[in-house]
C-alpha cells in the first residue's frame, strides 16, 4: 500500500489537453484491496487475449454474476470498464512511442481502429491519431 501511495505522488503526467488522466488507471485499480492484482497483471501481459467476462470470472474462479458484482465493489468500475482504460493506457504509450494506429488496436486487443477510436473518445476525449501527433 505505501509503495503504491508513493508511486501515485510521483507519477505527474504533464497536463495534456483532451480530459486526459493524471494518473495511471492500473494505479487506479490497485487503490482497492488486492484481491484483483494478479488478474491486473495478467490483463496486462494479455491485452490482445479474449478479456471477455466469462474469461476474467474464470480467471478469478468465480461466477460471471459474482465476479462482476465483487470487482466493481473492489475497484469502483465495472470490468468492461476497467479493461478499456487498461488498454487505453497500454495503447497511449505505444503511440506516444510512435507505434501506428493500426498495430496499436491490434496489439492491445481493440479489434479494429474503429473500436479503439471510440474508446479514446469515451475516455480521453480525442482520437487515437490526434493523440499521436501530438507525441
Amino acid at each position: 500500500r505505501m509503495a503504491l501511495a508513493v508511486a501515485r505522488e510521483l507519477i505527474v503526467f504533464l497536463k495534456r489537453p483532451g480530459g486526459q488522466a493524471q494518473f495511471s488507471q492500473t494505479l487506479k485499480l490497485q487503490q482497492g484491496d488486492g484481491r484483483f492484482d494478479r488478474l491486473h497483471g495478467w490483463i496486462l501481459d494479455n491485452l490482445s487475449a479474449d478479456l471477455s467476462l466469462e474469461q476474467l470470472a474464470d480467471r478469478a474462479n468465480m461466477s460471471r454474476r459474482s465476479f462482476s458484482r465483487r470487482y466493481q465493489e473492489a475497484t469502483g468500475r465495472t470490468p468492461a470498464r476497467a479493461i478499456e482504460e487498461i488498454r487505453i493506457e497500454a495503447a497511449r504509450r505505444m503511440l506516444e512511442r510512435g507505434q501506428t494506429v493500426g498495430q496499436t488496436a491490434r496489439r492491445c486487443g481493440f479489434g479494429s481502429e474503429e473500436t479503439m477510436r471510440r474508446g479514446f473518445l469515451r475516455v480521453l476525449g480525442t482520437n487515437p491519431r490526434d493523440y499521436r501527433e501530438r507525441f
